[in-house]
């Protein structure tokens, strides 16, 4: 296996105990959880005249409720104290209500089960924060996708197995409990051993004073949120996400026995497919996104949250008069095989759009605010999904059936997706860019350490083709200010992606003076904020694939704003059918498709040392004669 996969952490101390710690959190939570549902939903439990849709949607309200009254604490808690001896006691507090949770299901306590419910939804809202904060400690930004694809994977293949053992320990025997109540004490004892081994995490604020005004401190930590709008958005497309899932998952058993006409084994069959997708699409991620956080990926997983719980209701808009009583016959019935693959799918693109986001968050906050982050994206999460149980309710109780409500939840999707890809055209923009260097191009990236995390700097590179801007900022992590040539940036269609990229037009100044000196001011702006500006110091696309004189333009950048300067150089892409032929024409043929392109990235010049001559020697030279 290639010593930069992401596996290679389940090897290690800094990752691997803490992620068996939460694999089997989660698969304890799913075994509870399910083992309730199935009880509640097949067995004719009576709880409060309650019938089994609604008991679901108050038993996902239970759950949920903590994390609105007690994550600001939860982040403050995370942040203040060394994370190891919080996951331990966390643990422990698991193991007691474990033991409530065995004696209920063995004595019938269904009421008091629901509050166990309720307290362990207090025990996931303290654990998330320390969770998604101890990641970043120890992983690096290389290994962040890869780390928080092996978390939710492990989280999903957890709740796939949790699903299957509550749902097969109660089924199975609905008036012996001891399976079940068995399996809840063991899994949480087991958790706690696996803590144990977890290396110490130092605390990010210890100084931190914690306030016990929830009300006060959840908008407190809300507003650190709401510094990066980067990281705002990504904790609302995390929290409509949540929405989305709940919606979908929560009326999974009232689907099973009123539409699909099955028992508590097609429910656990259902669910399990659901998670296995997320899985998939967990761990694709890191491929997808070539071990980087790539924001593409998002729009990517929006399309096929919408496309394929639309083709989830026309699968089986109505319910089925044919009964099913074992998960053979169920596989039998035509019609099946459509609903599993779209839940797979919907699992898959869940895991696809999901994944970015909380990489995001984790590389763009604050560190020491981190936690308090998470807090904040745990407490909106929790609204949304309060939100979700809550229209699910209303709009059943006015007449939509199930497949109704999936089809009207796909709708929401597109729309929500649409409104905060608007907000944030970053997303899109890489969602376009990684559609063009996946499909078009197999572009390698080297040298992507030299462009600084934090801080201005000014790219520059040779220019071959109208795809240039497009390609550099599909490769490198940081978001980029383009400066182009004015005829360039107008172009139809590419003008649309330039434009909400905040690209830079510019002229000569035989041209458009003014349009030039704009430029100049709007650079040294980009600069003065800290962002990152590449320019195109040839002033034009080669004709003939040679790196052309460097015009000096470069140099007064520099001496307004100094700042390091990163030389880039592209090859393989002259020839292609975006370049020009030697007499400036478009290529009329496609060329050089589905190529090879290197884009190497130099070291930082200081600005002390930035001549437009010393640059383009240092392009020419690490373009080399790939043309």
């Amino acid at each position: 296996m290639a010593d930069n996969s992401q596996f290679r952490l389940l090897g290690q101390r800094r990752f691997a105990p803490f992620f068996v710690t939460q694999f089997l959190g989660a698969l304890n939570d799913n075994v509870f959880r399910n083992g309730f549902l199935i009880l509640a939903t097949f067995q004719g439990i009576q709880l409060f005249g309650w019938d089994e849709s609604t008991l679901a949607n108050a038993a996902g309200i239970a759950f949920i409720l903590p994390y609105v009254l007690f994550s600001a604490t939860a982040g403050q808690i995370a942040d203040k104290y060394e994370k190891s001896m919080l996951i331990r006691r966390i643990k422990l507090f698991e193991i007691a209500l474990m033991l409530i949770a065995a004696a209920a299901f063995l004595r019938g306590g269904y009421a008091l089960l629901l509050f166990v419910l309720f307290l362990m939804g207090l025990q996931s809202t303290l654990f998330g924060p320390v969770k998604y904060a101890y990641l970043p400690q120890h992983l690096d930004t290389t290994e962040l996708i890869g780390g928080n694809a092996l978390v939710e994977a492990g989280t999903f293949t957890a709740i796939i197995i949790g699903l299957i053992i509550g749902g097969v320990t109660v089924g199975a025997s609905p008036d012996n409990a001891l399976p079940i109540a068995t399996c809840l004490v063991v899994f949480a004892v087991a958790g706690y051993l696996a803590s144990r081994q977890i290396p110490m995490t130092r605390a990010a604020d210890p100084q931190l004073r914690l306030s016990l005004n929830a009300w006060r401190e959840t908008w407190r930590i809300v507003g650190f949120a709401r510094e990066s709008k980067a990281v705002f958005l990504s904790i609302l497309g995390i929290s409509w996400f949540w929405f989305y899932g709940t919606v979908m998952t929560i009326q999974v058993p009232a689907y099973t026995l009123e539409i699909l006409n099955g028992n508590e084994f097609v429910t656990t069959c259902l669910l399990a497919t659901f998670a296995v997708g997320v899985g998939i699409g967990s761990m694709l991620c890191e491929r997808l996104s070539g071990h980087r956080i790539e924001l593409g990926l998002v729009p990517f997983g929006a399309i096929g949250l919408t496309v394929f719980a639309i083709d989830l209701y026309f699968a089986q808009p109505v319910a089925n008069g044919t009964p099913v009583t074992t998960l053979a016959e169920f596989l039998d019935r035509p019609g099946t095989w459509r609903v599993l693959f779209d839940l797979t799918m919907l699992g898959a693109f869940g895991g696809i759009y999901s994944v970015p986001l909380y990489a995001l968050i984790q590389q763009r906050s604050k560190r020491q605010h981190l936690s308090r982050i998470i807090a904040a994206n745990n407490i909106i999460n929790a609204f949304f999904m309060v939100g979700a149980s809550v229209l699910s309710l209303v709009l059943l109780t006015a007449g939509l059936s199930i497949p109704q409500l999936f089809f009207v939840t796909a709708v929401l999707n597109a729309v929500v997706a649409i409104y905060i890809f608007s907000l944030l055209p970053e997303f899109l923009m890489r969602f376009l860019a990684w559609l063009i260097i996946s499909f078009l191009y197999r572009i390698r990236t080297q040298g992507e350490e030299n462009i600084p995390d934090t801080g201005a700097a000014v790219v520059v590179c040779n220019h071959v083709s109208f795809m240039d801007a497009i390609i550099l900022g599909g490769s490198i992590r940081r978001p980029m200010r383009f400066v182009m040539y004015y005829k360039i940036f107008e172009i139809p269609l590419l003008s649309f992606f330039f434009r909400h990229a905040k690209a830079i037009p510019i002229a000569s100044a035989k041209e458009d003076e003014v349009l030039m000196h704009e430029a100049f001011e709007k650079v040294d702006a980009e600069l003065a904020a800290g962002n990152v500006v590449c320019v195109f110091p040839e002033g034009g696309i080669t004709r003939d694939g040679e790196v052309q004189r460097f015009r000096p333009g470069i140099e007064k950048i520099i001496e307004r704003r100094p700042v390091p300067v990163v030389p880039v150089a592209l090859g393989r892409l002259w020839g292609s059918w975006f370049s020009r032929n030697r007499d400036g024409a478009l290529k009329k043929f496609p060329g050089r498709l589905f190529a090879r392109v290197p884009v190497t990235i130099g070291e930082p010049v200081p600005a002390r040392d930035v001549t437009a001559p010393r640059l383009e020697l240092l392009v020419r030279t690490l373009r080399g004669d790939e043309r």
